[in-house]
């Protein structure tokens, strides 16, 4: 009798209340390249906390990273607004939450002021000896660091593939950067198409497809008419950040300046050589074992302490790279990958 009562008491296991979801707030970077080398940790974070809900706050030009975040809430625009603004409309938008997790990795004030049980906050002064995302694996004492992911739904796919459709395999190229001085000339960039991609040459028979941001067309059109037309897929100011990772996620090789596009590149998994010359290679270089980078012969030091360097003004620092060393570079990445590719495709075949 007190068993047959105990069990019309008993609660199901469907009745059963479900455990809350962790709520986490990730405030990342403005810029494309250093919010895609935080979408390791966000990963990691996503790993751990399985059915964790998640708001994240980026720059207008990195929220497409995010769209297909599995658990996303929203994504708040952190562009930069006068009078710090954007850091009061953040506040505004997360103070009534209660937070789990808090991450910010632009060490503002808003995340103390937040209702959290536990905050990750990258401080301190920047070591240009350590890769971004070694240091923000050590945040989470990751080892090893999280690598850079990108997420991407079925639509976007779809669309990447309409877009680079053909037979031949695809080199791309990133010729544009945020600002003039990282920037090789785009004549350099044509010229190293051409002699790659000419009969009998590394790259013969590949296509072209080129990539860039709204508003970098003019700059990009010398690399854009270094094949025929029928050869080349124009993608400049034709993409937002997710479409454009999974257009870069099926070429064979993509070559690319110390940019954003190149770390996307880096993420989707493509073979990336990236030009570096006023930089740090060191801490931004492209993550990933299939990436290699060459450099100018001039140390960014030398660079800066030239007369009349102005970041906002100074053309080019990029001349000391010839096409024939880059030429060179993308080799040996190619002949490194070659092995590894070849044994690869044997299993799959065997």
């Amino acid at each position: 009798m007190a068993r047959r009562a105990a069990a019309r008491y008993a609660i199901s296991p469907a009745s059963q209340p479900k455990p809350r979801r962790l709520r986490i707030l990730f405030i990342t970077a403005n810029r494309l390249g250093d919010a895609v080398l935080s979408t390791g940790l966000l990963g990691w974070l996503a790993d751990r906390h399985a059915g964790a809900r998640f708001t994240v706050a980026c720059g207008p030009a990195a929220a497409g990273l995010f769209a297909a975040l599995p658990g996303l809430d929203r994504v708040i625009d952190l562009d930069k607004r006068p009078l710090g603004r954007h850091w009061a409309g953040l506040w505004a938008g997360t103070v009534s939450r209660r937070w789990d997790i808090v991450v910010d990795l632009r060490n503002s004030a808003v995340s103390l002021a937040l209702r959290a049980q536990r905050r990750i906050i990258r401080h301190g002064r920047r070591d240009d000896r350590v890769h971004v995302v070694e240091e923000l694996g050590r945040l989470v004492g990751a080892t090893p660091p999280p690598a850079p992911r990108l997420w991407l739904d079925a639509a976007t796919r779809r669309a990447a593939a309409r877009r680079m459709a053909g037979e031949a395999p695809i080199l791309a190229v990133s010729p544009t950067a945020n600002w003039r001085g990282k920037e090789w000339r785009q004549d350099r960039f044509a010229a190293l198409v051409a002699h790659l991609t000419a009969p009998g040459g590394r790259l013969a028979g590949y296509r072209l497809a080129v990539f860039g941001g709204p508003g970098e067309e003019a700059r990009a059109r010398p690399v854009v008419e270094a094949m025929p037309a029928d050869r080349v897929i124009d993608l400049v100011g034709r993409t937002d950040p997710a479409l454009a990772g999974a257009c870069l996620a099926q070429a064979r090789l993509h070559v690319g300046l110390d940019s954003g596009l190149t770390h996307l590149a880096a993420a989707a998994g493509v073979p990336t050589l990236a030009l570096f010359g006023p930089g740090w290679p060191a801490r931004y270089r492209p993550w990933g074992p299939d990436t290699a980078v060459v450099t100018t012969p001039d140390t960014v030091e030398e660079m800066m302490a030239r007369p009349g360097y102005d970041h906002r003004t100074t053309d080019t620092l990029m001349d000391g790279l010839t096409v024939d060393q880059v030429a060179a570079a993308l080799a040996a990445l190619a002949d490194r990958l070659a092995p590894v590719r070849s044994h690869a495709e044997g299993e799959s075949h065997g």
